[in-house]
């Protein structure tokens, strides 16, 4: 199945995901997400974009973010992966890819559905059963906000959250919303309302995202109706 194109546009609230070649562990000790950390904020600097949420996994990572204009977010994805494969490559005497290629990304309506995502990645590893509780993980922006300890100083979000959001985070999500962003994840789909996805998709020339997921149904002939 062909790609679906990125159209990233200025003001628009994004979720980024990348994971290890063929799903391999990128971070293997502390120093390394501590390493990914630092260079979150080196990439902050060099490309100033917003970022409300992330979460480091020990093989991929989710970031929620707003770029300023229509190119930072994909120089500010490039610096940053490009820049850990030489570390991660001088460190443990690696060679090749070490990211799956291409990140994914999908916009985000700004209201509930942006809310949904920014609770989708910071449950993460309560989701993959790492902590029991979302503070207990030290690489992720919910532990950040808590504390402060290890903090980029990117991470601020821009929406209000409701007072309630530990609680939020730590309670399971519903199937459906689980479903409709991994959908998303795997799509590149807009994530929010039926007519605000339609209407986006259109507005940016994503209408490919959303055709059914999977191969359309054969047809029986005559001879197998």
């Amino acid at each position: 199945m062909a790609r679906t194109a990125r159209a990233v546009v200025a003001g628009g609230y994004y979720h980024v995901i990348n994971r290890g070649n063929n799903r391999a562990t990128l971070f293997h000790d502390r120093a390394d997400y501590i390493h990914f950390i630092w260079l979150l904020s080196r990439a902050q600097r060099r490309v100033p974009l917003r970022v409300l949420a992330a979460c480091l996994m020990p093989n991929h990572v989710h970031i929620v973010a707003r770029p300023d204009d229509d190119r930072a977010l994909s120089r500010w994805t490039h610096w940053l992966f490009t820049t850990h494969v030489r570390h991660h490559h001088m460190k443990y005497g690696t060679t090749g890819r070490i990211w799956q290629g291409r990140y994914k990304a999908f916009i985000i309506q700004d209201d509930e559905y942006l809310l949904t995502v920014m609770r989708y990645v910071e449950r993460n590893p309560v989701r993959a059963g790492l902590v029991a509780d979302a503070a207990e993980w030290e690489w992720g922006s919910f532990r950040w906000r808590l504390t402060g300890g290890m903090r980029p100083a990117i991470c601020s979000p821009a929406v209000a959250l409701p007072g309630d959001w530990p609680a939020r985070v730590n309670q399971p999500e519903l199937p459906r919303d689980l479903e409709a962003i991994r959908t998303s994840i795997n799509r590149q789909r807009p994530f929010g309302s039926s007519a605000w996805v339609e209407r986006t998709a259109r507005r940016l020339g994503i209408e490919r995202s959303l055709a059914p997921v999977g191969r359309p149904r054969k047809m029986p002939n005559e001879n197998e109706k």
